[in-house]
């Protein structure tokens, strides 16, 4: 690589470990780009927040991370955060920002019966945004909404201290369980970004099911952003993957572990 040959970056934030789901789908697709991982578990969870906290929050904490670490474009990898924060935070700043959304759309399509789960939080779940994709991509389908509270902290306590998930995941199978069209549900979207971490234990309680979720579509939209800015991938050139936790809670050795399986690098903020 020459001197003057760019290497792209892009941001990855969430309030936690959501960011990992997301961040695997761009590798996946472009295995050359810096990926930088922003956790902020002292703010998780987002969708407990009121929005105009979370906003001003949020704003000024990518302003921080941005003064200090260059990057090309952030992914605001967080449901909650994206409905709310991004018109703000794209004012305040002047890389592209990419959101997440719950993936009705594709899963629509997917969809052989008709019948669809949304796993999402109780946020996602009854927020107006969420309602309108349903009637814009989903109209025709029957959707089968579980809100879980508990599901994404979960997901958080696993990845950071291997909580155990049995529980709360046999509570999600009952949630749906108790709709009379479950027999039918053949596709479910995973509306959280914590989610797909947890997919394959999902998979064993609720199997012959379609899981859908944002990572590959964030992943075409960040490599057609990049396009437009004229940035290309470094041919040959392992991609840095690093990630900087926020909070006062220093990165559990269960973390450090699972992030060191994945080639991501704890760095200082």
């Amino acid at each position: 690589m020459s001197a003057n040959q760019h290497t792209p970056r892009v941001l990855i934030f969430d309030s936690g470990v959501g960011s990992l789901s997301i961040g695997a789908a761009i590798h996946d697709l472009l295995p050359e780009i810096d990926l930088l991982y922003v956790m902020d578990h002292g703010g998780f969870p987002y969708g407990e927040w009121p929005e105009a906290l979370l906003t001003e929050h949020i704003c000024a904490t990518v302003c921080r991370v941005l003064a200090t670490h260059k990057v090309d474009l952030l992914v605001m990898a967080c449901n909650s955060a994206s409905t709310a924060v991004l018109p703000a935070l794209r004012s305040q700043i002047t890389i592209p920002v990419v959101g997440v959304v719950p993936a009705i759309k594709p899963a629509a399509a997917l969809s052989q019966s008709g019948v669809i789960g949304l796993l999402a939080t109780p946020g996602t779940v009854s927020r107006p945004y969420t309602a309108q994709l349903i009637q814009d991509f989903a109209a025709h389908c029957h959707i089968i909404a579980v809100g879980s509270p508990e599901l994404a902290p979960a997901v958080e306590n696993f990845i950071w201290h291997e909580h155990a998930l049995d529980a709360v995941l046999s509570r999600v199978k009952t949630a749906f369980s108790q709709h009379t069209d479950f027999s039918a549900m053949d596709t479910i979207i995973l509306a959280c970004t914590h989610f797909p971490l947890v997919q394959p234990q999902l998979s064993v309680l609720l199997p012959n099911i379609n899981w859908v979720d944002s990572g590959q579509a964030i992943a075409r939209r960040v490599a057609f952003l990049m396009g437009e800015l004229g940035l290309a991938e470094t041919p040959g050139k392992p991609a840095r993957q690093s990630a900087i936790i926020l909070g006062e809670e220093p990165a559990s050795a269960n973390l450090a572990q699972y992030l060191q399986a994945r080639n991501i690098k704890i760095s200082a903020d």
